[in-house]
């Protein structure tokens, strides 16, 4: 393959993984939407949705027999990526106050551009360093907007939603080390995460399920757009695309997600929001001037 094949092929797996992005900007409000559903039932619900639409993709395209060449390892370390974040991150949004610990779990994108220059054939350049902390900046004014110090009960909480961060990007980042593996085993991850969160559900909460046509349509959409498709167009961006920018860029989900919100009449709208959008798209173009250089 040619530099120009290559470069076209980077950008279209760049732009693939940026829609896993946009499809997780829809998560804030589909999930306010899924109420009283608990968290691993929903968890369980949304990703049985994503693994079996996944399968349904790997029979048509007769990637069946891909699947059975992936070892078992790696189906432990998908499986371990997803379940284990959204955990943490459930877990850590029950011990501590929403906004700080959804802060401190956002650092994941800010890790992976760090981390992603300890990647074979990847260089960490100054731009891309002030790229995401200008971007994390604009994100912080959206999680964290009007929060309160930290309170010396809530530190267990604020402790997992770190690991929360180090482990989504842990899994972002090894993905590309596993870029042989094709993107149909994470129809696997998927179906194996379903399982951990109803045995998770079974063990810790009651079973709620929604209470009208808005709730199965918003438990419908997570499992189709954020909690299902995304994973997949996300795989395929850390694997073959940029992954510097795909970190820095993910910083645009908490902007998407509280603008959605703003359109939906759930949030309003604040002088606070727009300067978080000039950080977060100012961060997003030094990380791609980076990379373009």
């Amino acid at each position: 393959m040619c530099s120009d094949q290559r470069a076209k092929s980077r950008t279209r797996a760049t732009a693939i993984g940026f829609s896993a992005i946009l499809l997780w900007s829809l998560l804030a409000l589909f999930t306010v939407g899924s109420a009283p559903v608990p968290p691993f039932l929903l968890n369980a619900i949304c990703f049985a949705i994503g693994g079996g639409l996944g399968l349904i993709w790997v029979w048509q395209t007769h990637g069946v027999g891909q699947l059975r060449a992936v070892p078992w390892r790696v189906y432990a370390f998908g499986t371990a990526g997803l379940f284990g974040y959204h955990f943490l991150y459930f877990s850590a949004l029950r011990m501590a106050p929403a906004a700080e610990a959804g802060l401190i779990a956002y650092l994941w994108p800010l890790l992976i551009v760090l981390f992603s220059g300890l990647l074979p054939g990847e260089r960490l350049r100054p731009l891309h360093i002030l790229g995401a902390l200008i971007a994390f900046a604009g994100a912080a004014l959206i999680v964290a907007g009007g929060g309160q110090g930290p309170k010396a009960a809530a530190l267990p909480g604020y402790g997992l939603a770190f690991l929360c961060a180090l482990t989504w990007s842990g899994y972002s980042l090894l993905s590309r080390r596993l870029g042989q593996v094709p993107t149909a085993a994470v129809a696997v991850y998927c179906l194996a995460t379903a399982a951990l969160s109803a045995l998770a559900h079974l063990a810790l909460e009651p079973t709620v399920w929604p209470v009208s046509a808005l709730g199965w349509a918003s438990v419908l959409g997570l499992g189709l757009g954020p909690v299902g498709l995304a994973f997949y167009t996300w795989d395929i961006g850390v694997k073959r695309g940029d992954i510097q920018m795909l970190g820095t860029a993910s910083y645009a989900a908490p902007l998407l997600s509280t603008l959605a919100l703003v359109l939906a009449g759930v949030a309003a709208a604040s002088l606070s929001l727009l300067l978080a959008a000039a950080l977060i798209a100012t961060g997003a173009a030094l990380a791609a001037r980076a990379s373009r250089a």
